[in-house]
């Protein structure tokens, strides 16, 4: 069987990073399986015990799906403790369009998605423009912290 892969951010506030996640990503909330008013219902019915699920969990969408198929499913694991730390593992939203688009151009499609993200609620962590460089990029943090970048 071939894997799939799912990215998986833990947070304490999943339907706001949802509805931040999929401003950013064009993606959509996973509507919950099987005809299943909510994921809390969808999970009751396939045995999770009550006592495995916090308060809240499953009453709105807690992951996102790209509507055409092709990214990997995102699902926000409510946690009970908030980041503290430097991330591992981080996304990059690639749309510059590569060192094949001239520099003015990708620093402009760079800074018009950060405004984007920025009016959705991130904060910009740095810009990576340093002198010399065919390079433009600006690392972010969503409205939980967690640090991504816009390339």
């Amino acid at each position: 069987m071939e894997p799939e892969l799912q990215l998986t951010v833990d947070c304490t506030d999943p339907p706001l990073l949802v509805a931040f996640w999929t401003r950013a990503l064009g993606y959509v909330p996973e509507p919950p399986p099987g005809g299943h008013a909510t994921w809390r219902a969808f999970w009751a019915a396939t045995g999770v015990p009550e006592e495995e699920l916090p308060e809240g969990a499953g009453e709105t969408p807690e992951s996102i799906v790209d509507p055409d198929g092709r990214g990997p499913r995102v699902w926000f694991q409510q946690v009970p403790e908030p980041k503290t730390v430097k991330n591992r593992t981080h996304l990059d939203l690639k749309v510059g369009g590569g060192r094949g688009t001239p520099l003015p151009e990708r620093t402009r499609r760079v800074s018009a998605k950060v405004q984007q993200l920025t009016a959705a609620g991130a904060s910009v962590l740095r810009i990576m423009d340093e002198p010399g460089m065919d390079y433009y990029g600006v690392v972010l943090h969503d409205p939980e912290g967690n640090e991504f970048c816009v390339a």
